[in-house]
């Protein structure tokens, strides 16, 4: 048993307190539902619950949990009372606040903090809708399951596990190759031209072989320090964006059904390393990726759907002006023969890129989009969406330290970067006179 209430300490007896408490368990039958009702029995209303597989061997997760306590012995009665039913109690932070004052949700401080991510999938994955091309192949099933319980186990820091692709797989993935690069010299934007024979190059790029991720992502982290990261399916929009802002992108390993090879309704490795990767050796385009994720750290959930909007109608189906002429870079669209076709002609409408206007436009998944977005630039689309994300409830702003893989708030760093200066010009004047 391990518990912690000393943060309480710093606090005056009165309330009311925002409040982060950690507690973890073993699975087991209603284990949750107990510690949610002991919570409620002391008259304690949560205001966010967030579960996470537990990083401690001992345990099977970890439960974060905020809630406004009235003052510390009301929090130290909690704290006691999960004591008996849990394996670990952690005050993570408490503060005094108002009635006002909203919580920031809980956001990755370090590149390693991704490993809370490799379980928590909203669908697909393994796991196939019913009218999912494959829902009914039992050999495609057990392929996807294998490929996935592989990016399940996966660590930040380990080479990414090689994946030998069967040759129905690399049929399948050659059609694909073969009538999308048919394409991108007359659609694609020049940034994806110029990328494209360096990854044939590279990474063994062709329509008889499938690229691993590990030598990809080597690439791209030459490139623009981005990497790729194996995931098991779809993340929510939180923490795939949050992940973006430490320059790495969750990417799936398996492939489409080889009955439709022109349709998937989820991201595969078509998807992946056709549409995303080129792009990410830009470091434009790479910049641009990550202010998109160092937006959403913190982020309220409105403001996330927000921003995975932004993000569905640039990276994901975005179209730039190069040159007088129109051309693609959103995934979505370079991944997809029909669409990318479809997008440069006259049927869509097609608006310049203002983040406060893309950020509530309703978008399509099933079909192809009747509007899209130009950006002038990746450049100038990454100061735009800077601009915006002043505007996003906030109370803080954040950078990342390439050199400790870690998120800075930035009115931290630049209060003790200032503290600093101004000793040194007291210093340098008091030399003067």
């Amino acid at each position: 048993m391990y518990s912690e209430v000393s943060r309480t300490s710093d606090l005056n007896d009165h309330g009311p307190f925002i409040t982060t408490i950690l507690f973890s368990v073993n699975d087991r039958l209603g284990v949750l539902d107990e510690c949610l009702t002991t919570i409620k029995d002391l008259n304690v209303s949560l205001t966010r619950i967030e579960s996470r597989p537990s990083r401690t061997p001992d345990w099977d997760y970890d439960f974060f949990v905020d809630f406004s306590a009235e003052d510390t012995k009301q929090l130290i009665r909690i704290v006691t009372a999960l004591e008996k039913i849990t394996k670990r109690v952690k005050v993570v932070s408490t503060s005094a606040t108002n009635a006002t004052t909203e919580q920031v949700p809980w956001f990755p401080r370090k590149k390693s903090d991704l490993d809370s991510f490799a379980e928590k999938v909203l669908e697909m994955g393994e796991e196939l809708d019913s009218d999912h091309p494959g829902a009914k192949d039992p050999v495609y099933r057990a392929r996807r399951s294998e490929i996935t319980r592989l990016a399940k186990i996966y660590r930040h820091g380990q080479p990414i596990p090689e994946i030998k692709y069967a040759p129905e797989e690399i049929s399948t993935w050659g059609t694909v190759f073969r009538n999308l690069t048919k394409l991108f010299p007359t659609h694609a934007c020049r940034e994806h031209q110029y990328v494209f024979p360096l990854l044939v190059q590279n990474c063994g790029y062709g329509e008889d072989n499938i690229p691993q991720l590990e030598t990809v992502s080597k690439f791209l982290q030459e490139c623009t320090g981005f990497t790729l990261r194996p995931v098991m399916g779809l993340l929510s929009s939180r923490d795939f964006l949050n992940s973006l802002a430490f320059r790495v992108f969750h990417s799936t390993q398996y492939i489409r059904h080889h009955s439709k090879p022109f349709y998937t309704p989820e991201p595969d490795v078509c998807h992946e390393l056709l549409g995303h990767a080129p792009l990410f050796c830009d470091p434009d385009f790479a910049d641009f990726s990550q202010e998109i994720g160092l937006s959403s750290l913190g982020a309220s959930d409105s403001d996330i759907e927000k921003l995975s909007t932004i993000y569905w109608f640039t990276v994901e189906f975005g179209l730039c002006r190069q040159e007088n002429e129109i051309r693609a870079y959103g995934a979505g669209l370079l991944s997809s023969f029909g669409e990318l076709e479809y997008a440069l002609t006259d049927k869509p409408e097609k608006l310049s890129f203002d983040p406060s206007k893309t950020s509530v436009q309703k978008y399509i998944v099933t079909e192809y989009q009747p509007i899209y977005f130009v950006a002038e630039s990746f450049k100038d689309a990454q100061t735009k969406v800077r601009e915006f994300a002043k505007t996003l409830n906030r109370p803080f702003s954040v950078r990342y330290n390439p050199y400790t893989e870690s998120i800075e708030e930035k009115i931290i760093r630049y209060t003790q970067n200032i503290k600093s200066d101004m000793t040194t010009l007291i210093d340098a004047l008091e030399r003067l006179q």
